[in-house]
């Protein structure tokens, strides 16, 4: 098993842009992850090597594809391509939609729910052409259970007053165990990530250390369970010796099974059906339940960090299968829900207590299992959770975002927000440019800020007074610059931009494959021209008044994905720019750093 986990570490270094195979091998290395978290990666990669317009290394630069070398279409794409893993990796396309939906995309739109829709109704056909290809066992387990992956349709659906207060009860759990999960993984992740500063040796050294661990729980554990007799109406072999099935005997006598390996010594999706079959009621020991979720928990939230492809899904669904069927049993005298049905809710509250998602969960979960008479509970128990994890922290995604330092916008304003208005968080110097520009200012504001965008102001004798033309964007102008399209009088250049440089090249400056400041090639005597910026300035950027309320502007700026908002002043004759508000300008860590009476004040 260590060999296994160094051979997929080695392998994801060696093929970063493949992390598939680094996810094959750390799977059947017997690690606690899960494979949806590298799909939905991998299907966002090669989303966005199509919105690059391909790749010249691998020989993908198809004409067709300079048609998504923009902001929106390559955002869009990548939304698509996370759908799309989570619909092969659970087989559940509709519920990668509203995945796509709830958590991947900020800015939601009409034209991107068919085309998440088209993308992931693709991944459901292929998955059932290659699953249908396998039907005849010459793919190992693929082709078992069709496009339903845990199938519990044959439990009869019951319930009453007690089974919903029990349901209820899973709910307090799941929240309560899941923002405990959530904890733990943020204090690990930041202990993982000083670790992994010292090298790659010390990475190898930890993946094989958590190996070992794995190893040790998952063939040491079963020795501590005892052997129970086989059921004497079971319709499986028993003890069964194959890579997957209910009952294992792992050194048991003839007839009898060891629970605890049942579950430690299958992949982990048998690992799952196991705990989800019905009408097993004492299939599993209560102490072998309760010893199953405190190991898979505690592996699971020390395996996630480490220097290999994981995902949280399935460690966080065979958790909570494990608890929601230790719950099962103990109400088993005062309940009719059926222990197996006890444990899809117990993985659907720790689901909802980690992840704090609800349609998406809901939905792939009614898709993995195929009950819709569970839809009540599940979405009872979902809200619950949820609404018990939010009383202690945010969301596993959430709190990893904010770990990475990316520049994450919740949905909604903070309620400070409400106290400012747009100016107040206008920072850093401001740079603007001139309609028609030399040629030396431009190159010197690139080469000393990191801006990415630059208001464009009209001057006479091009306007009567000082007035905003637009924004001109980094990318454009290095485009331009490149283009050398000067001349020695300070005069409009007319349509010579569009007949000597190609649309293409400016969307291609947008998809972080084109012009780079050093690939310029500007002589002296050139500093001193003149470059007309009108013909690549966008005349009609985002711009709000100074005295707008913050909360506003910061709805405004997430709901419409903007990367630029102009703060233009309430009077006249004052500069027509205040400033520029970026997603910088909205975090907190910025907000609070210029008024760090608002902390205390809240």
């Amino acid at each position: 098993m260590g060999l296994a986990a160094t051979t997929a570490l080695v392998l994801m270094h060696v093929l970063e842009e493949l992390a598939i195979f680094g996810s094959i091998l750390c799977v059947s290395a017997g690690f606690v992850v899960g494979k949806e978290g590298p799909m939905v990666h991998t299907g966002a990669c090669i989303a966005s090597l199509i919105g690059q317009g391909g790749s010249r290394k691998y020989h993908l630069t198809w004409r067709w594809l300079r048609y998504f070398k923009n902001d929106r279409d390559r955002r869009d794409l990548i939304t698509c391509g996370a759908a799309a893993g989570v619909a092969s990796a659970f087989r559940a396309p509709v519920g990668g939609v509203l995945f796509a939906l709830e958590e991947a995309a900020s800015w939601w739109r009409s034209a991107l729910l068919w085309r998440t829709f088209f993308t992931t109704a693709v991944v459901a056909i292929v998955l059932r052409a290659f699953i249908q290809l396998c039907s005849t066992g010459t793919c190992g387990l693929f082709g078992e259970g069709g496009l339903i992956m845990y199938d519990v349709s044959a439990a009869k659906v019951a319930y009453s007053v007690p089974d919903i207060l029990a349901v209820i009860l899973l709910g307090v759990i799941g929240g309560i165990f899941g923002s405990l999960y959530n904890y733990l993984v943020d204090k690990v992740l930041r202990t993982y990530s000083i670790i992994n500063e010292k090298g790659p040796a010390v990475k190898i050294l930890l993946v094989v250390t958590i190996s070992l661990l794995t190893s040790i729980c998952s063939y040491g554990l079963p020795w501590f369970a005892t052997c129970i007799p086989c059921p004497i109406d079971t319709t499986e072999s028993c003890p069964n010796t194959d890579l997957s099935g209910n009952y294992k005997s792992f050194q048991c006598p003839p007839n009898h099974y060891n629970d605890l390996a049942s579950l430690f010594l299958n992949t982990n999706d048998d690992a799952i059906r196991n705990l989800l079959s019905t009408s097993t009621t004492k299939e599993f020991h209560i102490s072998s339940l309760f010893i199953f979720f405190i190991a898979i928990y505690c592996l699971g939230v020390i395996t996630y960090g480490i220097a290999i492809p994981s995902g949280l899904f399935i460690p966080v669904i065979l958790a909570g299968a494990g608890y929601g069927r230790l719950i099962g049993r103990l109400f088993d005298p005062i309940t009719k829900l059926d222990v197996g049905l006890f444990a899809l809710l117990g993985a659907a509250s720790f689901l909802g207590g980690t992840m704090r998602m609800t349609v998406s969960l809901c939905v792939i979960l009614l898709e993995l299992t195929n009950d819709l008479l569970l839809l009540p509970l599940v979405m009872l128990v979902l809200l619950i959770s949820k609404t018990v994890g939010d009383m202690f922290n945010h969301g596993v995604y959430d709190q990893i975002v904010k770990l990475k330092g990316l520049p994450y916008m919740e949905a909604h304003a903070e309620p400070y927000m409400k106290h400012l208005v747009a100016r107040d968080v206008v920072s850093g110097p401001l740079i603007t440019f001139s309609g028609v520009e030399k040629v030396g200012n431009i190159l010197h504001a690139l080469k000393t800020t990191g801006h990415n965008g630059f208001p464009v102001i009209d001057e006479p004798p091009f306007a009567d007074a000082p007035e905003l033309c637009g924004l001109v964007l980094r990318s454009h102008l290095l485009v331009l610059l490149k283009g050398k399209i000067f001349s020695r009088d300070r005069v409009l250049s007319g349509d010579e931009v569009v007949h000597r440089i190609s649309k293409f090249d400016f969307a291609k400056a947008g998809s972080g494959k084109g012009v780079k400041l050093e690939d310029l090639d500007i002589k002296d005597e050139e500093m001193d021209m003149y470059v007309d910026l009108h013909p690549i300035t966008n005349t009609s950027p985002y711009t709000v008044v100074e005295t707008m309320s913050l909360a506003k502007a910061a709805v405004l700026f997430r709901q419409l994905g903007l990367r630029h908002m102009c703060v233009v002043p309430k009077s006249q004759g004052r500069p027509p720019i205040v400033g520029i508000l970026t997603r910088h300008d909205f975090l907190p860590e910025h907000i609070l750093g210029l008024y760090p009476h608002i902390r205390l004040r809240k």
